[in-house]
C-alpha cells in the first residue's frame, strides 16, 4: 500500500512577469485565488520595473504566500 504524506505547505514564493502593469496584476490575483485553496495569503510582494534598450517597458514581481494561521 503506498503512503502517502499530508505536509501543510507553510511558505510559498512565486514569480511574475509581464509586458504591462495590467497583466501583471492579472496573474498575481489568479495565482492568489489558486493559492486560497491551500490555505496561503499573500505576505509581501516586490516588484521592478525595466526599460528595454528598445524603450519598452518589462514589469517583474515577486509574491510570498504564507500559511494563515
Amino acid at each position: 500500500m503506498p503512503n502517502i504524506s499530508l505536509d501543510l505547505i507553510e511558505d510559498k514564493i512565486e514569480f511574475f512577469e509581464a509586458d504591462d502593469l495590467r497583466t501583471l496584476e492579472k496573474k498575481i490575483n489568479e495565482q492568489i485565488e489558486h493559492n486560497k485553496a491551500l490555505l496561503l495569503s499573500v505576505h509581501h510582494v516586490s516588484h521592478q520595473m525595466h526599460v528595454m534598450e528598445n524603450g519598452k517597458r518589462f514589469y517583474s514581481a515577486v509574491v510570498h504566500f504564507k500559511a494563515k494561521k
